[in-house]
């Protein structure tokens, strides 16, 4: 149990002490005098019942207890800072929630999810949601960077997640599908070699997705045609399969209603067996806020319903 004695002020003197080496410049940064700072500083080793600093010819240095306390105060006062910050960020709306979102989730999960989150009582329905798309390497990145909260999707074979943290959700595979009324629709089983008559709509290069229908076409020989559409847009994705005979290499999320209503059909061979993982990626050396960690239960929750939350 911590000593009732040492209270906040000791730790931030202390903390401030051990950041400027000097009790002259620490006093100033903490708008008190040398004198006080000096008695809080005191007032704290008697309390340890240790020293915590001694002098130098270049100022103040630590002592082996104050190295000691350096390693154990110093991140006990960011947590807290950050826990405070937290809850001013809920109660306040100050910082919106910043979302990554790759094309597997742009669909159903993740606008129902924030649907779900701004309806249900309580302070983070005040708090907005920005929301980014693009490729995982893109949005990975910026994730890394502190400039997103959240990454959500399917990205488990990018390398930019290597030093992120990842959970999964469930798995959602790529599927082929066509217009309905398409030369291949129906055909069960299809061969491989009958998709190298007609363009395709694909994800771009250098995107994980797109390594999922490189790594097909070589297992089956398969050489595409020049004519082909590349974007990770699935309104032009799915208007241009719609209006044309191209093969659309889409998850299963963005045409399952296109595929219940028959306006699209699912081709007779399969792209990959079991599909990639969905889940939700952030950095951990950042803390979460309370929305943040509200809004990443809202999609578990929503994820569970579907029913694909089997690992």
């Amino acid at each position: 149990m911590l000593n009732a004695r040492i209270k906040l002020r000791h730790l931030q003197a202390f903390l401030e002490v051990a950041r400027q080496r000097s009790f002259a410049r620490a006093a100033e940064r903490l708008a008190i005098t040398q004198p006080g700072i000096s008695k809080t500083i005191r007032e704290l080793e008697e309390s340890l019942g240790a020293a915590l600093f001694e002098r130098t010819p270049q100022g103040v240095a630590l002592t082996q207890a104050g190295l000691t306390l350096l390693r154990h105060a110093g991140p006990a006062m960011r947590a807290l800072e950050e826990g405070v910050a937290a809850v001013g960020d809920v109660h306040l709306g100050a910082h919106d929630l910043r979302v990554g979102a790759l094309s597997t989730v742009e669909s159903r999960l993740l606008p129902e999810a924030i649907r779900r989150w701004h309806a249900a009582p309580g302070g983070q329905n005040a708090v907005g949601v920005n929301v980014v798309t693009g490729a995982s390497a893109f949005l990975l990145s910026r994730l890394r960077r502190g400039e997103l909260d959240l990454v959500v999707g399917r990205m488990t074979e990018a390398r930019e997640i290597r030093d992120l943290a990842f959970e999964h959700l469930y798995y959602e595979p790529l599927l082929l599908c066509v217009r309905s009324g398409h030369p291949l629709a129906g055909i069960a089983p299809l061969a491989a070699e009958r998709l190298g008559e007609f363009p395709w709509v694909l994800p771009p290069l250098q995107t994980t997705l797109r390594q999922q229908v490189d790594s097909f076409c070589v297992r089956h020989s398969l050489t595409l045609m020049s004519q082909r559409l590349e974007t990770l847009s699935l309104p032009i994705s799915r208007h241009y399969t719609l209006e044309s005979d191209a093969i659309w290499v889409v998850p299963e999320e963005a045409v399952a209603e296109d595929l219940a209503a028959g306006r699209l059909s699912r081709l007779g061979i399969e792209l990959e067996p079991r599909g990639g993982s969905v889940g939700l990626c952030y950095n951990a050396s950042m803390q979460p806020s309370l929305a943040l960690e509200a809004f990443c239960e809202v999609l578990r929750e929503v994820s569970a319903e579907r029913g694909a939350g089997s690992n």
